[in-house]
């Protein structure tokens, strides 16, 4: 399961000190791996596929929030 390991391996990687076109990358690459997992869990429905894609999803998430930045809170 070489997609497996490279979903793990990106989810541990760092995210500090990139550039926006780094994060824009990444935000990429995450939604790639998860796109690939989901047609791999279709078929198995393992529940560790499930949670990989959710770790990858939180991840992908704090990256496009940095990309768009935070909304305002509106009183």
């Amino acid at each position: 399961m070489d997609l497996i390991n490279e979903a793990l391996e990106f989810e541990k990687s760092k995210m500090s000190n990139m550039s926006t076109s780094d994060r824009v990358a990444a935000s990429r690459e995450a939604k790639r791996l998860i796109l690939a997992l989901n047609e791999v869990y279709k078929k198995s429905k393992d529940t560790k596929l499930m949670d990989i894609m959710k770790g990858l999803t939180a991840k992908k998430k704090k990256i496009e929030i940095r990309l768009k930045g935070k909304p305002e809170v509106a009183f």
